[in-house]
């Protein structure tokens, strides 16, 4: 095992100095990748192990690894690799599926109670010289409105927690589970007429990509609330924005996009739309524990040991 090296193909976090030192302390070497495509694939060839967060990484790019033994994601989905060529070259993968729960979670209840309570609109309205509530739109009280949630995961399930006493019901579809513990089960078709509030927590499949579309927006409450903290694609961003011009959709808080950063042009002016920059996930003591974490799965797959995270 000494002797080792692990590439990092994508550094979004501050530093790398928690997994240096780990792998370090193992008698390895952490390069950082840098430059174009072609540039990280080189760099990545001969690595025993990569670090990964967004990189796309297809089965041409991994037929290109001669000696990769893991790819270790930083986050929670593994949409942006090849799994089935993973496997097929015994290239193990791994997420760290549990190290931003509570701030996704608590990002998206954020999301909701401000559109709800339409916050940006009235900070706009005070910022411009207005006062009063008569600028502001019909606001409902919290606990008559009906919450779907679209995925029944961690994050999902304690949205659900926070929200419970707040809102008149939660219901869940997740075809994946048996049951929705306290919150009612329901088919799709059901949740989108009874919410008030959709929120997507998916992850990011061939049957999840763009489900929030046209017809989705049209099969839901009228002045339906859509708040995204999940995977950008599985909402077709122009049918929401046109939904919103046309007030079909009330309002809409979104945190993911398809493309990232998203064209400003296409987000200016529109109504009652609130936006983040991907950044749910974030807080010191998140990014700390996926660092730990996935490095801790690097090592344990160069060591031959089992896998806590291994997703293929």
């Amino acid at each position: 095992m000494a002797g080792f090296r692990v590439v990092v193909t994508d550094q979004v976090f501050p530093d790398v100095e928690v997994e240096r030192a780990l792998i370090e302390q193992a008698g390895g070497t952490l390069e950082v990748a840098s430059g174009d495509r072609t540039d990280v694939l080189a760099l990545a060839r001969d690595a025993d192990a990569l670090l990964n967060t967004y990189f796309p990484l297809s089965a041409a790019d991994l037929a290109g690894l001669s000696r990769c033994r893991i790819i270790a994601r930083y986050g929670i989905g593994v949409d942006n690799i090849d799994l089935v060529a993973a496997r097929m070259r015994g290239i193990a993968v791994t997420n760290v599926p549990d190290y931003c729960v509570e701030e996704v979670a608590l990002h998206t209840v954020a999301l909701l109670l401000a559109t709800v309570r339409r916050v940006p609109a009235g900070d706009a309205l005070v910022r411009a010289g207005g006062w009063g509530v008569g600028g502001l739109g019909e606001i409902h009280r919290l606990s008559t409105r009906t919450v779907g949630l679209l995925g029944y995961g961690r994050i999902a399930r304690l949205v659900a927690d926070v929200l419970r006493p707040l809102v008149r019901q939660v219901l869940v579809h997740d075809p994946y589970l048996a049951g929705a513990g306290p919150d009612r089960s329901v088919e799709l078709a059901e949740l989108y007429a009874e919410s008030d509030i959709v929120s997507v927590h998916c992850p990011l499949t061939d049957k999840t990509r763009g489900m929030i579309d046209a017809a989705a927006l049209a099969a839901m409450r009228p002045d339906v609330t859509v708040v995204n903290t999940s995977r950008g694609p599985i909402v077709v961003l122009a049918d929401l924005l046109d939904a919103l011009r046309s007030g079909q959709v009330g309002a809409a808080a979104l945190d993911v996009f398809d493309a990232e950063p998203p064209p400003a042009a296409a987000l200016d002016k529109v109504p009652n739309l609130l936006v983040t920059p991907h950044s749910a996930f974030y807080s010191l003591e998140a990014i700390g524990e996926s660092q730990r974490k996935a490095t801790g799965q690097v090592l344990a797959a160069l060591r031959g040991e089992p896998l806590a995270y291994q997703v293929t």
